[in-house]
């Protein structure tokens, strides 16, 4: 019977040994190079932590195309998304110290504040603002379109703005829901959201190239500029600037402090014997929250939210995970707590599923599961034409052009001026202006002029209202699930 037990210890040891020979790092190496060429990607960096250690860590390609900057694992680059983890590890660290619960309403924490509604105030808690649940939705058009920098002005807007979806009964993405969040912790502390990050993340990980402001990341001299495609050429894009939303997305790091982040997550919450993430967090972050009413698959019986970690049964294998994508970035990071395994994947390329892929391609390595050819995939940045659009001449505007002109205001957005030059209409934001581009009769959609930079495609269909009076009174902005209404102010 010993010598039967021995026999099984050996190959199980060897078998094991095995295991960690089969993993071809040139190899590895070449499939990366190799994903990188078939999506037109600048640069790229990976690391890849098991069992407590750093396996991988390393860049590839161009932080700097033009000047042939090289990447390596201290890049820094946007991680957009995947910042949302680390807001929620905020709240996390401050419900253990007794400074708040989870379960509690955000209004015990904001001053003056309430949402839409009174069931909203009645029921939305801090943990479904960090699991998506609360309905409020992703309000995009209210803080990219009418940005502010103050974090508490931004929030005292929720009560005006209708939510998206059923309030504790739907998954909706929200930034605005993360905006909130942040601002939590920034009442609770009396400190702001990036020294928070700073002292209780970045410090005690040894995060030495992680950043909140783009600011702060210009003084490393190592840093990764953005790109993106446009009709098959790659294109510098600037940063995205994330006003009050930063508690969203703002975060911008390196493989090489992000690796320390999963060793963390993985160590349950323990990193150089010191507990920085409560381990009661990590449970519940990772444990199921809310579930994703995405397309059913083979492994959707497990695909849902935690708490910033998106949760789904992968081929079998239990994983939680987040990606971002920014204005000239793109990313992903998986971990596989059972597998202790964690792979992170960084990009400055827009809209692209190349680090999907790449992740994708060492998880299967690493768990000897069969490959899959991940699509090719970046999306096209907006860029808008040159040209003026023409009336349509078989359905002119009800109104002389002259009587659009004027100041339309929305509560929880803000105001939009409309004018007139050289006989066609236009529309002023508070960051940007747009031409108001001829559809039907009093029907128009919003095009971006010469020089706009903006991170998405602004040809929201726009549609001008008439009064019982037959004066113009209303605009109506298609950009959300439902029409945002304008009114007109008085002249």
């Amino acid at each position: 019977m010993k010598s039967i037990y021995v026999i099984v210890l050996f190959v199980l040891v060897q078998f094991s040994y095995s295991q960690k020979r089969s993993l071809d790092w040139n190899q590895i190496d070449h499939q990366i190079r190799s994903l990188m060429e078939s999506y037109q990607a600048v640069g790229l960096s990976v690391a890849i932590v098991k069992d407590g250690k750093i396996l991988y860590s390393k860049g590839f390609g161009y932080r700097d195309l033009d000047n042939k900057q090289p990447v390596n694992d201290a890049t820094v680059f946007h991680i957009a998304s995947m910042t949302k983890a680390f807001t929620g590890t905020l709240l996390g660290a401050l419900e253990s110290e007794g400074s708040l619960s989870l379960h509690d309403k955000p209004s015990k924490y904001i001053p003056n504040f309430q949402f839409y509604n009174r069931k909203m105030d009645n029921l939305i808690t801090i943990g479904d603002l960090l699991s998506h649940k609360s309905g409020i939705g992703n309000q995009g058009s209210s803080i990219v379109l009418f940005p502010e920098e103050d974090k508490l002005k931004t929030v005292q807007r929720l009560r005006y703005l209708k939510p998206e979806g059923d309030i504790k009964n739907s998954w909706i993405y929200s930034n605005l829901g993360y905006t909130l969040a942040g601002t939590i912790v920034e009442q609770v502390t009396d400190k702001s959201w990036d020294r928070n990050i700073k002292e209780r993340i970045f410090d005690p990980l040894q995060m030495n190239t992680s950043y909140t402001t783009v600011e702060a990341m210009k003084k490393s001299n190592n840093f990764a500029l953005g790109y993106a495609m446009h009709n098959g050429k790659i294109e510098q894009v600037p940063f995205e600037n994330y006003y009050s939303y930063t508690p969203a997305g703002a975060i911008k790091s390196s493989v090489k402090d992000l690796s320390k982040w999963m060793l963390t997550w993985l160590n349950n919450g323990v990193f150089n014997d010191n507990q920085v993430i409560p381990e009661k967090y990590i449970k519940e972050a990772t444990t199921l929250k809310n579930i994703n009413e995405d397309t059913y698959e083979k492994d959707s019986f497990l695909y849902g939210e935690g708490y910033g970690w998106r949760l789904r049964s992968w081929s079998g294998h239990y994983r939680y995970h987040h990606g971002g994508n920014t204005n000239g970035f793109s990313t992903v990071m998986n971990l596989f707590p059972f597998e202790n395994i964690g792979i992170v994947v960084l990009t400055n390329q827009k809209s692209s599923l190349l680090p999907y892929a790449v992740s994708d391609y060492i998880s299967r390595k690493l768990m000897n599961l069969p490959n899959f050819d991940f699509p090719i995939k970046v999306d096209d940045i907006y860029k808008p034409t040159d040209h003026i659009v023409s009336f349509n001449k078989e359905k002119m505007p009800t109104h002389p052009i002259q009587n659009f002109a004027g100041t339309y205001k929305a509560n929880g957005f803000g105001t939009i001026r409309v004018v007139v030059e050289d006989q066609h209409l236009f529309a002023i934001l508070p960051t940007y202006t747009f031409e108001l581009a001829h559809l039907s009769f009093n029907n128009f959609y919003l095009k971006g002029t010469k020089g706009f930079n903006g991170d998405f495609n602004p040809e929201f269909t726009t549609k001008f209202e008439i009064d019982t009076n037959g004066n113009i009174s209303q605009l109506k902005l298609y950009s959300q699930k439902e029409p945002v209404v304008f009114y007109k102010e008085s002249q």
